[in-house]
C-alpha cells in the first residue's frame, strides 16, 4: 500500500506519475535526443520520462535547468538550492524540497540547515546570509511583489552580488514552475511497510 506524502524531509519520497513516462526501449529518436541532456545530467527520472511526452518543451526545458542550477559562477550551488528549497516549500511540493534539501545537506555536508527549515519553517534559525536568500525566495514564491527593495539591500548586506541574486530569482522562478508541474503530473508517494 502506498500513500501520498505530506511532510517535509530530505528522504525523497517516490514521484508516481499520472501519465504513463515514455519508455526508453520504445521511445522516438526525437523524444531520445530531448532525453539525452537530462537535468544535472544524471539518470533519466520518472518526471523527465513523463516531461518527454512534450518533445519541444523538454528540448528547452532541461538545458535551462542545467545552466540555472549547474552553471559555474555566481551563487553556489548549496544556495541556488536553498532558493529551490525556499520556493517548493511556500508551493508545498514535497518531492522537490527533499530533492533539493538533500542535495543541499550534501553540498554543505551539514543537515542543520534543512533540518531547522523542516522543524520550524520560516521561523527557523539561520545565519543572516542563509536567512536573506531563504526569505527572499519564500516571498518570491508566495507573490513577487512581496519581495521588496528592502530585501534586495539584505541581500547586499550579507555579500550577495548582482550576479549572485539574478541566480538566486532564477533559482526561485524555475522551482515556481517546475513545482507546479509536479503538482499536476502526479505525487509523492512512500509504501507503507507492512500495510
Amino acid at each position: 500500500m502506498t500513500r501520498i506524502v505530506h511532510k517535509f524531509t530530505r528522504t525523497v519520497p517516490t514521484w508516481r506519475p499520472r501519465l504513463r513516462p515514455v519508455d526508453l526501449a520504445t521511445a522516438t529518436p526525437e523524444q531520445l535526443s530531448a532525453l539525452s541532456v537530462t537535468p544535472s545530467n544524471t539518470k533519466v527520472s520518472d518526471y523527465v520520462l513523463t516531461l518527454a511526452h512534450d518533445v519541444e518543451s523538454l528540448k528547452v526545458r532541461s538545458p535551462l535547468f542545467n545552466a540555472i542550477m549547474y552553471d559555474a559562477g555566481g551563487m553556489s550551488r548549496a544556495e541556488r538550492e536553498l532558493g529551490a528549497i525556499g520556493a517548493s516549500m511556500v508551493n508545498r511540493c514535497i518531492y522537490c524540497a527533499a530533492v533539493h534539501a538533500d542535495r543541499h545537506a550534501k553540498l554543505e555536508k551539514d543537515t542543520a540547515v534543512t533540518d531547522a527549515l523542516f522543524s520550524k519553517g520560516e521561523n527557523a534559525d539561520l545565519s543572516a546570509r542563509n536567512r536573506a536568500i531563504f526569505d527572499f525566495a519564500r516571498k518570491l514564491s508566495e507573490a513577487p511583489v512581496a519581495a521588496t527593495p528592502e530585501d534586495m539591500a539584505m541581500l547586499k548586506k550579507v555579500g550577495l552580488s548582482d550576479e549572485e541574486i539574478l541566480d538566486l530569482i532564477l533559482s526561485t522562478a524555475l522551482f515556481g514552475w517546475a513545482n507546479r508541474l509536479m503538482h499536476v503530473l502526479g505525487d509523492p508517494v512512500r509504501d507503507e511497510v507492512g500495510a
